[in-house]
């Protein structure tokens, strides 16, 4: 005769913990709301701070320094960053015709939650225009709301992209980067944050953008970061799980 084993009784409305990439998409979704309050309420610093960064230059040394920690927010930069993991991860595997297993969808899920975000934010730069701090006369603007449009501009032949200063496109990229490794390598998400952090400055004290772009930027990056990663499990979290069962 076989004896059947019965689980333990649950009370009542008990729910089971959800698994780590469930937690950790809600976790980006939320980050991606708070990024994006926090972008509201930088409108009211945004002047202010533009004015300061743009009439106090850095010392040679200090800003070669934070200009250097762009790189994660450049797509060239963001590129030899996925490159470097793809070589150094040897779970990891290149996309190609006729080969897309576990592996290749695990980067592609990567790589797409890196640029996807800048994506998007250059859709939005071409139906915002916001004039850059760099290429503003911020002295003549009466509220943040006359960084919008093209009244604040202080140079006779502007380029285009004096008009796209909302939001950061770098920003973006950075955010959706960090979010990308922190599911793949959680271990080195105090780095991952730190550099998507650095580029968010580097965009302010350049006089590139106002603090309210960097950080609906990398709202929106982290936001496109959770849709393309989804609740789906890095490969580590599942071997993980099998060794512990």
């Amino acid at each position: 005769m076989t004896m059947t084993r019965r689980s333990d009784p649950q009370p009542p409305g008990h729910q089971p913990p959800p698994p780590p990439s469930t937690w950790y998409h809600r976790a980006l979704l939320v980050i991606a709301g708070l990024l994006g309050l926090v972008g509201c309420l930088a409108f009211t610093i945004d002047v202010p701070v533009a004015t300061w960064c743009k009439t106090h230059r850095l010392p040679g040394e200090v800003g070669r320094l934070i200009n250097l920690l762009e790189i994660s927010g450049h797509s060239l930069g963001a590129g030899l960053m996925l490159i470097a993991v793809l070589m150094l991860d040897r779970s990891l595997r290149l996309p190609l015709p006729g080969r897309f297993g576990t592996s290749e969808r695990a980067f592609a899920r990567i790589v797409a939650a890196t640029y996807l975000g800048g994506l998007i934010v250059d859709g939005i730069k071409v139906s915002v225009e916001r004039v850059r701090p760099r290429a503003a006369d911020l002295a003549s603007i009466a509220s943040v709301f006359g960084t919008f449009g093209d009244a604040a501009l202080a140079v006779a032949k502007p380029h285009g992209a004096d008009l796209m200063s909302f939001p950061s496109g770098h920003s973006a990229v950075a955010a959706g980067l960090a979010a990308a490794l922190s599911w793949r390598y959680p271990h080195g998400m105090p780095l991952f944050v730190f550099l998507a952090a650095s580029t968010a400055l580097q965009r302010v004290v350049t006089s590139a953008h106002y603090p309210s772009d960097v950080a609906f930027g990398a709202a929106v990056g982290v936001a496109a970061a959770a849709a393309c990663i989804g609740t789906s499990r890095p490969r580590h979290a599942a071997l993980a799980d099998s060794r512990a069962a």
